[in-house]
C-alpha cells in the first residue's frame, strides 16, 4: 500500500449532497474509503437530505480540518451552503478545498464509462447533469462538456434533469442525426433518482455514474493533500 499522505491529527471530511437511495450513499462511502486508503481516515457529510452535516461533524472537534466538496460544479452548495456549515459550526481551524470539477482529470472517467456502455468513436455524446439554479454550476457543467468534446473529437451539448435549460430529453433530440447513435455521458457521481431519469430522455445508450473511477479518487486526493 501507498505511503498514507498528511499529518495524523489533520481530520478529513468528504462533503457530498446526500440522496435517500441506498446505492448512492454506499458509493459515496466507497469513494471515500478509496480516499482513506491513500491519505488516513475521511469522514462523510451531507448538505442535503440526511445527515451527518458538515456542522455536526466540525463540532465535534477543534483539530485542523479539510472538507473537499465532492461535487462536479460550483453552485449554491458549494459556495454557500459549506462555507455557512463551517462558520456556523464556530470551527476554529477548518479549510475548504476547490470543489471535485469541473476538472480535465475527469475526462478519462468519463470516456470510460461511456465505453462501457456501448460508445464507439463517430457516437454522438450529450453530457447529462442534474442541473442548478446557479449560473455558476451552469458554467461549470458547459465547461466540462468542452473538455469531454476535445476528448471526443465533436461539441458535446449539455442537458439538465432539474434546473436548467435544455433538458436532457430536449438536448437529446435536438442533437439526434440519421445514422448515428447518442450516448449520455452521466456527469454525475453516484446511483439515484435523478441517473435513473437519464433513461428515460430517449439516448441509445446512458454511462454509470462516474463512481470510484480512479480518477475520481486521485482527484479528491489531490484536493485533499493541496489544502493542508
Amino acid at each position: 500500500m501507498a505511503a498514507l499522505i498528511g499529518a495524523s491529527a489533520e481530520r478529513r471530511i468528504l462533503v457530498a449532497h446526500g440522496t435517500r437511495s441506498a446505492s448512492g450513499i454506499a458509493t459515496a462511502h466507497a469513494i471515500a474509503d478509496a480516499v482513506a486508503a491513500r491519505t488516513g481516515p475521511v469522514d462523510v457529510a451531507f448538505v442535503d437530505v440526511r445527515g451527518p452535516s458538515p456542522s455536526d461533524l466540525l463540532r465535534e472537534s477543534d483539530r485542523p480540518t479539510v472538507l473537499v466538496p465532492a461535487f462536479l460544479a460550483v453552485g449554491y452548495h458549494v459556495r454557500t451552503d459549506v462555507p455557512r456549515h463551517v462558520a456556523t459550526s464556530g470551527h476554529p481551524a477548518a479549510t475548504v478545498a476547490p470543489a471535485l470539477g469541473p476538472d480535465r482529470a475527469l475526462v478519462g472517467a468519463l470516456l470510460r464509462r461511456l465505453r462501457e456502455a456501448g460508445w464507439r468513436p463517430g457516437d454522438t455524446v450529450v453530457l447529462g447533469a442534474t442541473g442548478s439554479s446557479d449560473p455558476h454550476a451552469r458554467a461549470d457543467v458547459r465547461t466540462m462538456a468542452g473538455y469531454l468534446g476535445e476528448a471526443v473529437g465533436g461539441a458535446v451539448p449539455v442537458g439538465y434533469l432539474a434546473a436548467g435549460s435544455p433538458t436532457v430529453a430536449d438536448a437529446v433530440a435536438a442533437a439526434r442525426a440519421p445514422g448515428r447513435r447518442i450516448f449520455l455521458a452521466a456527469y454525475q457521481l453516484a446511483e439515484g433518482l435523478f441517473h435513473d431519469r437519464l433513461a428515460e430522455a430517449g439516448a441509445d445508450g446512458v454511462a454509470a455514474p462516474l463512481g470510484t473511477a480512479p480518477e475520481v479518487i486521485d482527484l479528491l486526493v489531490e484536493r485533499f493533500a493541496q489544502s493542508r
